[in-house]
């Protein structure tokens, strides 16, 4: 074991040294119980939670796709195989799907986890085990993006159904939705550890998902934007989740597609290691 290091003070105590909550994190497998505790407290309420994740999304798709897709027809898109034309609900599909990872994925890393963490006193509870603070945020960035999968995937099943696309690259895409899950999961617990109350996540959804989903290329190609619009678009997470999963729904495999990953995992990473440092930092208080 290491030695704490220590200091001493003016009456010659020594004091412990208080870790950077900067440090590296430290993991271990020690997340899966939280991460099973919370199936087995959500499996109770598994056929509403779907519900009420897929019905949003949903709507989305048959409002816009079928009745804005009547008056707009085709959209000419640029993929990998050149200038191509597709239906304006396979379009918009293939975007919403990228949406609705985000959300759920945001929807539990912020109210849900916020609950847990600070309403219910839950982590301070599993703290009470040989559980590091650690490995309760990992677990709750997993059960986070596994929320957000669970959703994608009966929103894919529903598409299928509705034979949007049948294309044998969607099952390349459904892991690359999982990153997205984890991706977002990551900048929510962000949020989380700074919120004080729920309403702080109102900021959140109105200031930063809400202006992405209208500047990725989900409802409308990016071309259409301004240059300057356009530019801005290419740094935010949600086109690049974008531009890696609408070509496959088009049975095409993505440009440029380990640039978009990069930029995933920048994102999860960077976001995950701030969200750790200000947990640390919520809970020495």
């Amino acid at each position: 074991m290491k030695p704490v290091a220590t200091n001493e003070d003016s009456t010659g105590v020594a004091a412990r040294t208080v870790p950077s909550v900067w440090r590296p994190p430290r993991l271990s497998m020690r997340w899966w119980p939280v991460f099973l505790r919370n199936l087995l407290v959500w499996r109770k309420l598994a056929i509403p939670s779907l519900v009420g994740n897929i019905a949003e999304p949903l709507m989305w798709l048959v409002a816009f796709g079928y009745g804005m897709g009547a008056l707009v027809g085709q959209v000419r898109l640029v993929g990998a195989e050149g200038p191509t034309t597709v239906p304006y609900l396979l379009f918009l599909a293939s975007g919403s799907i990228c949406m609705s990872a985000m959300n759920a994925a945001s929807f539990e890393a912020l109210y849900s986890a916020f609950s847990r963490m600070h309403v219910q006193k839950t982590w301070d509870g599993i703290m009470n085990a040989p559980v590091d603070l650690d490995d309760v945020v990992l677990a709750e960035m997993l059960w986070a993006a596994f929320k957000s999968l669970f959703t994608v995937t009966a929103i894919l099943g529903v598409m299928l159904a509705l034979g949007i696309s049948y294309s044998l690259k969607l099952l390349v895409a459904w892991p690359v939705l999982l990153g997205v899950g984890i991706t977002f999961s990551c900048l929510a617990l962000i949020f989380n550890a700074l919120a004080q109350g729920y309403d702080f996540f109102t900021y959140y959804f109105t200031l930063f998902l809400t202006p992405m989903m209208f500047l990725s290329g989900i409802f409308f190609p990016l071309d259409q934007l301004p240059e300057a619009v356009r530019a801005l678009s290419q740094w935010l997470p949600l086109t690049h989740a974008v531009d890696l999963v609408r070509p496959m729904f088009m049975d095409q495999w993505p440009t440029q597609a380990m640039r978009h990953l990069l930029v995933l995992l920048v994102y999860a990473a960077g976001g995950f290691w701030m969200a750790l440092a200000l947990t640390r930092r919520r809970f020495r208080r």
